[in-house]
């Protein structure tokens, strides 16, 4: 019996770490355990959030009956620690742990919803629901008393709106900032341990996303954005992810897909500049749209144009 108990607790603690590496599409535990370890890092209670956010989604999946394989992967794991993250972060108040907890088994039902309606697509749901089930979260403070969002998520009005490209370049920064970014996480010894957890997982995909960074890097630089913005990392996260679908997870019969990977990755810019600029009256974060509707665009071309 105890046998028993200590083989389920295994496989619910390797799932849930398969999970959280599933958020950078990669389904590899060792590589969950080092971005957790990233996050704890940069904050603890953050970590926490992290892990107990992809348990539950993971025993969500596991108790709801859905197809084993998914479920062994960590693919009802990774929407649910999104949620979890921004949730934690993004509201204010001592209960947002425990509504951040509530979001992440909301995030596993909206992923099991969307993973039907989209089978029949054959394209993948990704970070959707993580999106939009965190927008309408956020929203929900300027009507319901008991969610209260974060002074730092502030709408402002595109009338009195100004761009300011002034500011230093740290290039160095910005390497490492972008992919730490897909966990919200602004810190340079954390980004560096994501992109071992990506290595770790195997040397094209860390290949590959140093090359997405750099591409959205070089571009929102050239095409004049804010420098503060682009060495932060707000525009590489995307383009890393995006990459890693087009080029590597979802490529197909793709012939050319280091270069379609690139195109893609430079998309994701001024798609970020566009989502961003569209939230900024309601005071939303773009989270991971740029990459949801880029990797879209591509996914649904190669449906037409297999050879892109």
């Amino acid at each position: 019996m105890l046998s028993i108990l200590k083989n389920k607790l295994s496989w619910l603690f390797v799932t849930s770490l398969k999970g959280i590496s599933q958020v950078i599409l990669i389904e590899n535990a060792v590589s969950g355990f080092i971005i957790l370890a990233a996050i704890t890092i940069a904050s603890f209670s953050l970590g926490v959030v992290t892990l107990f956010s992809s348990i539950i989604g993971t025993l969500i999946g596991k108790l709801g009956g859905a197809d084993g394989g998914s479920v062994n992967q960590g693919l009802y794991g990774y929407n649910s620690v999104l949620t979890g993250m921004a949730l934690s972060l993004f509201l204010s108040g001592d209960d947002r742990w425990f509504i951040a907890l509530v979001g992440s088994a909301i995030a596993a039902l909206l992923t099991a919803s969307m993973v039907h309606f989209m089978r029949q697509t054959g394209i993948p749901i990704l970070t959707f629901p993580f999106i939009v089930l965190t927008w309408f979260l956020l929203l929900t403070t300027y009507r319901l008393v008991t969610f209260k969002i974060s002074p730092d998520l502030t709408p402002q009005s595109l009338s009195s709106w100004t761009l300011n490209i002034k500011g230093e370049t740290h290039w160095l920064d910005g390497a490492f900032n972008g992919i730490g970014q897909i966990f919200f996480l602004d810190n340079t010894f954390s980004g560096f341990l994501l992109l071992i957890a990506v290595f770790w997982a195997g040397w094209r995909l860390g290949l590959y996303a140093i090359i997405g960074n750099l591409a959205a890097l070089l571009t929102s630089y050239v095409l004049g954005g804010e420098h503060s913005l682009i060495f932060m990392g707000l525009y590489g996260y995307n383009a890393i992810l995006t990459i890693l679908a087009v080029s590597i997870v979802f490529k197909g019969d793709s012939k050319h897909v280091l270069i379609t990977g690139i195109i893609a990755a430079c998309l994701t810019v001024p798609i970020t500049a566009s989502v961003v600029t569209w939230l900024l009256p309601y005071g939303l974060p773009a989270l991971t749209m740029p990459f949801v509707l880029c990797t879209w665009i591509f996914l649904g071309a190669r449906k037409v144009l297999p050879s892109i």
